[in-house]
This record gives structure tokens, sequence and C-alpha cells, in this order.
């Protein structure tokens, strides 16, 4: 895939951009997949119920992300107004993503293991921000313990586990709510179906993964970019 003209999706702890659908002109800012991810069951927050949550679900989602290193998927992600758009996915441990969008959307978004970076190489723009400073982290550093940032979500079915990844001391990153299947072919018996992003300004954007291959090799390389041109005017 060209480097310099898809995209990727990330979450800032200020405003993000604002992603729209790849049929319109890229005349205002973008917001990236809200990392929020997002949306099988259908990939939404799921409903609470009263029962309670079985307590070994957050430590099988902490296996989970420690065993899958890498992780390669196609994803879909839908804004809270309806907009979708898709592209490839993929990520390496410690720090590393990629979201590489469709043709025609000229965005990307990538961490080359230290910092989050959204591209716009329509206007030439580039923004950066710590990794950590995502709620993307959890996905990205096996080391952390997700005991204390994140809960299991009650859900009514039985074959999901849902956990949700929320600092209250730094509201401003937003939360995320990963979503899980259980199936006993993948990394701890959980196969990631996608999450939830709601950022400060409570904006939801869903990701859904399919095709999810889990600890295949990935170079570096794969989380390289070309540096985007400033527009003269």
């Amino acid at each position: 895939m060209g480097e310099g003209r898809h995209a990727t999706h990330g979450f800032r702890p200020r405003s993000m951009p604002r992603f729209y659908p790849a049929r319109m002109t890229w005349r205002r800012p973008i917001r990236p997949i809200a990392l929020a991810l997002a949306p099988v069951l259908a990939i939404a927050a799921p409903a609470a119920i009263h029962a309670q949550a079985p307590q070994n679900d957050l430590a099988s989602v902490q296996r989970h992300l420690a065993a899958a290193q890498t992780m390669t998927a196609d994803f879909t992600q839908t804004d809270r107004n309806g907009r979708v758009l898709s592209g490839q996915l993929t990520l390496k441990k410690p720090g590393k993503i990629r979201f590489q969008y469709e043709k025609s959307v000229p965005i990307l978004l990538v961490s080359d293991g230290k910092s989050l970076y959204f591209l716009d190489y329509q206007v030439g723009q580039k923004q950066r921000w710590p990794i950590g400073n995502s709620p993307l982290g959890i996905l990205l550093n096996p080391e952390r313990d997700a005991s204390k940032f994140a809960r299991v979500v009650p859900s009514n079915d039985p074959r999901i586990v849902s956990v949700e990844a929320y600092d209250p001391k730094r509201p401003e990153y937003g939360r995320i709510t990963m979503i899980f299947a259980r199936q006993s072919s993948a990394p701890a018996g959980l196969m990631l179906q996608g999450w939830v992003a709601l950022d400060a300004q409570a904006n939801r954007t869903t990701v859904r993964l399919t095709n999810q291959r889990f600890n295949v090799p990935v170079a570096d390389s794969a989380f390289r970019f070309n540096e985007p041109r400033r527009v003269r005017r």
C-alpha cells in the first residue's frame, strides 16, 4: 500500500480531526477512528445486566493482550453520524500500530512505538501525541496492568466479553470498550472483534475487525510513513 495515500485512525488528548466518507472532498478536518477503536455480534456498547460478570474474564483479556504480540485485520470504522471508512490494521507490540485507509482517503494514523501520528496528506499537516495518551495504549503495551484502569462490562451474551478502559485521572484521553468473542483458537481463548471509542466530548467511534490474524510476521518497516508536504497557497 502507498504510504502517503491512505489513512489510519487515532485518539488524541485534545481534539482529533474528523473523518468523512471517502467520496467527499477533504476540505474539512477529519476525525480518526476514535480510539475509541469500534463497532457479531454487533459491536456496540454492550447492554448491561445485573448478573455478576465472571471474575476471571479480565485476567483472560490480560492474557490475550500479552499473548497477541502482532495482529493484522481488516477494519471498518463508523462515526457517530453513520459515516463508514474501511482499511487494514497492522499491530506490533510494543507500541506500533497502523491504520491504513482505503486509497481515496488521504490520511494515515500510525504509531512508531513512541508517538502516535495523524497525517493529512491533502493539506500537508502532521499531528503528534505520546502513545500513552491514547486509549489504544491498552492494546499496544503488553506490560500494562489492565486491572488498574479497566473493568469487565456485564453483557447479556455469554459468548461476549467486553472490557472498558478508562483513566479517571485523565478524562481528556477518552475511553475505549473492547469487545471479544470467546473462541478457543484465539490467544487466551478470546478473539478481539473491535472496540467502541468515546472521546472527552462524548463523540463515539466504532471499529469492527474481520480476518484477524495473530502472531504473524510483521516488519518494523510497516510503521514508516512519508512526511506530508505543506500545501502552498
